[in-house]
């Protein structure tokens, strides 16, 4: 263990430390922010919307926000996003403090009438301006790795990092959300805000400036515009055709996802008939599937091939889902997610360290920020689409087949995208990009140095 942390260095400690403190508190609101949506409002619609606002950010400032990284110290604006998003969450903590006595008890949101407007308004801008924080410190934690980590090292340290993040997201932070919610609604979100500003104070501790360093330009030559940048970003991203494809399926995988997790929530107290604990218990299935998911990745890839594992996470994911669409015992549902969180997991550690491995330095920020704008700028419409397909399903069925509707329709776009993905993604043409990318930004560093 102490030769694996010398070599990942004690500033990559200090990153993984505030990922793990700043996901507890994360993992604390995966549960306060979707029970207290369904104690405001029971609309699949409204509901939709909240899930939407926080995910919309990725579509209308993923570009901004990857220009901004390639032109800015990260680890200050890390810092900066963390301690917004402490203030933005202290502040959604004491309206949900002023509101209390009139919130319903957590296990009897499913009996409340109307829409309290007032807390619902504050809930959904304050979701919106947390996704565009998420945004902006995400892009630069990503572009800060290769920064701290040697290349050889990047699939193990994000497979690390995944790992925490699942552990602190799934195991710890939702059992200790739905106590805190039991004493009070309001205590989750005020842990929240404690959790990112400790977190903004670890990353302020890392030493040194991690500003990308561009190629020379010639005497006279004026500095790019923004559109310049970001256009230089999106070519880059274009002209490679494997990560442009890997880009457009990861979209349709995290709008069937948000699909049908956008009425989770609803599935899980309505289908499942769960409270705020055994809805933390079932998240224990994430957790599992990702901590090993995390750890085993490197692994996978080199024993089955990257291409083989990434087929392996379309193929179960559509599996999961419709199993998942058929279930009613919550046990079994986790046990699912567990499987699904597995080859989940190995699909981020892989396609991760491929970015960091074979994108530019002086570009990583802004082509990273175009593969996420179509990779995480679905969710929004997958979210709403999500309350669109129960709402039309309750015209003509059940409430409860409604909301299994959703799990059928996700399970059916991963089996297209394995079939897809099966042909595109091959462990072939992932390792020759890798070869080809690690040689040209060695070639380049030669160059600048």
């Amino acid at each position: 263990m102490s030769k694996e942390r010398v070599r990942l260095g004690s500033s990559y400690r200090k990153l993984y430390v505030s990922t793990a403190i700043s996901n507890v508190g994360d993992g604390m609101a995966a549960i306060a922010y979707p029970w207290l949506a369904t104690a405001i409002t029971r609309n699949p619609l409204l509901i939709a919307i909240v899930a939407a606002a926080q995910r919309l950010p990725w579509l209308v400032f993923t570009l901004p926000a990857g220009v901004i990284t390639d032109r800015v110290d990260r680890r200050r604006a890390m810092v900066l996003m963390d301690t917004l998003r402490g203030m933005l969450t202290a502040i959604v903590a004491i309206s949900v403090l002023s509101e209390q006595g009139t919130l319903p008890a957590p296990d009897e949101v499913k009996d409340i009438v109307g829409t309290r407007i007032g807390l619902y308004l504050v809930l959904l801008l304050a979701t919106l301006l947390l996704g565009c924080a998420e945004v902006m410190r995400d892009n630069c934690g990503q572009t800060l790795m290769p920064s701290i980590v040697e290349h050889q090292h990047l699939e193990r340290a994000n497979g690390r990092m995944w790992s925490i993040e699942s552990v602190a997201n799934t195991f710890i932070g939702p059992p200790l959300g739905s106590l805190l919610l039991l004493v009070a609604f309001s205590v989750p979100f005020f842990i929240d805000a404690a959790s990112f500003f400790a977190a903004a104070a670890l990353v302020a501790l890392i030493p040194g400036t991690f500003r990308a360093q561009h190629p020379e330009r010639a005497a006279g030559e004026p500095t790019p515009s923004w559109r310049d940048d970001l256009k230089e970003g999106v070519r880059w991203l274009y002209h490679h055709k494997l990560l442009w494809s890997m880009a457009i399926i990861l979209g349709l995988m995290n709008m069937a996802s948000m699909l049908s997790g956008s009425m989770f929530v609803l599935f899980a107290q309505d289908v499942l008939n769960i409270t705020p604990l055994t809805f933390a218990l079932m998240g224990f299935g994430f957790a599992i599937g990702a901590v090993i998911g995390g750890y085993v990745a490197p692994w996978m890839s080199k024993k089955l091939g990257s291409g083989t594992c990434l087929a392996l996470t379309l193929g179960s994911s559509a599996v999961v889902n419709f199993s998942v669409g058929l279930s009613s015992w919550w046990p079994l549902t986790a046990l699912l997610f567990a499987i699904g969180m597995l080859f989940g997991s190995s699909w981020n550690v892989i396609t991760v360290s491929l970015r960091q491995s074979i994108i530019p330095p002086h570009l990583l920020g802004r082509v990273n920020s175009v593969y996420r704008f179509f990779a995480w700028g679905m969710m929004p419409i997958g979210a709403m689409l999500g309350g669109v397909v129960v709402t039309i399903a309750r015209t003509f069925t059940s409430h409860e087949t409604s909301l299994r509707a959703v799990w059928f329709v996700d399970g059916g776009i991963y089996a297209i995208l394995f079939l897809v993905g099966r042909r595109l993604l091959t462990t072939e043409r992932l390792e020759a990009a890798r070869a080809a990318g690690v040689s040209a930004i060695a070639a380049v560093d030669t160059t600048m140095s």
